[in-house]
């Protein structure tokens, strides 16, 4: 049950590192899908570079993802 009124939420403007990413896609375009195998290339660790910031993703044992900043 969500109790909130909507007329009480406040515009909340977005953060500079994050404006030059758009949040949403256009309507009746699929995301873009690259599949794990090709991103890894085999390694079980890479590094990703967004907005300066240097962010880990690791295939788990269990063979689950986990993105670490």
């Amino acid at each position: 049950m969500n109790a909130h009124n909507p007329d009480e939420f406040r515009f909340r403007p977005r953060r500079h590192a994050t404006d030059d990413y758009p949040r949403t896609q256009h309507a009746g375009v699929p995301p873009k899908t690259v599949s794990s195998a090709a991103l890894f290339e085999g390694l079980h660790e890479i590094g990703i570079n967004h907005a300066g910031a240097l962010y880990r993703l690791k295939i788990t044992r269990q063979g689950k993802l986990i993105l670490n900043k």
